[in-house]
């Protein structure tokens, strides 16, 4: 097997356990606006999109106030979710250490996902953060674009490790092997191996250990 020369991270459920924060912060923004209580599943369907698409999704005709709205509380209520999962600061130190290109892809919004990496103090671990889009779904894109800049590295040399089965189509789509995170409580191991990722790990040391072991 090629040594692994970089590393793609996915954030929510990945790096850390946001995905109860997003929503918390969704419910608190939209529903005041909607005039009535927003649920989980009204919020996690508009998933694939960034949360400006899940906002327009929702509220559109109160984007701007949603959005302004939504970031206040997902800034103010990120001290429930102040830390990465144990292990994944020590892990992403140990692969820059040993000289392995780190990137991001996620599909927060560039704001959102400002407000993480600050609070977790892992915005100068990634060479590239790209981040998702309101029209919908664009790791792939954002995955090619990445491959393109690292004309140094062989495609099967750089691998995603993300938590959500479009994680692993995504990976598909553009051709590089994927690492399924299914360490969150928010995973679904049964969601995500009828798709076959090339390496499922449930927990950051194990996926730690195997990580080192391939670079």
């Amino acid at each position: 097997m090629s040594k692994f020369k970089a590393f793609i991270f996915d954030l929510d459920g990945t790096i850390a356990n946001t995905l109860p924060l997003c929503i918390q912060a969704f419910r608190k923004a939209i529903s005041p606006l909607a005039q009535r209580t927003i649920t989980d599943e009204e919020i996690v369907a508009t998933f694939g999109p960034s949360e400006e698409g899940t906002i327009s999704a929702l509220v559109p005709d109160q984007y701007d106030q949603a959005l302004s709205s939504y970031l206040v509380h997902y800034e103010q209520l990120h001290h429930q979710c102040s830390r990465p999962f144990e292990g994944m600061a020590e892990s992403l130190e140990e692969l820059r250490n040993n000289n392995v290109r780190l990137a991001m892809v996620t599909g927060k919004g560039p704001r959102s996902t400002e407000i993480s990496l600050r609070q977790f103090g892992l915005g100068a671990c990634f060479e590239y953060v790209k981040t998702g889009s309101a029209a919908g779904p664009i790791k792939h894109q954002c995955i090619d674009t990445l491959l393109s800049y690292w004309t140094d590295i062989k495609k099967e040399q750089v691998i995603y490790v993300g938590d959500a089965p479009s994680d692993i189509v995504a990976c598909r789509l553009v051709g590089i092997p994927i690492a399924a995170a299914a360490w969150a409580p928010t995973a679904r191991p049964e969601a995500l191996l009828p798709l076959a990722p090339d390496f499922i790990f449930y927990d950051v040391k194990t996926f730690r250990d195997w990580a080192i072991s391939v670079i």
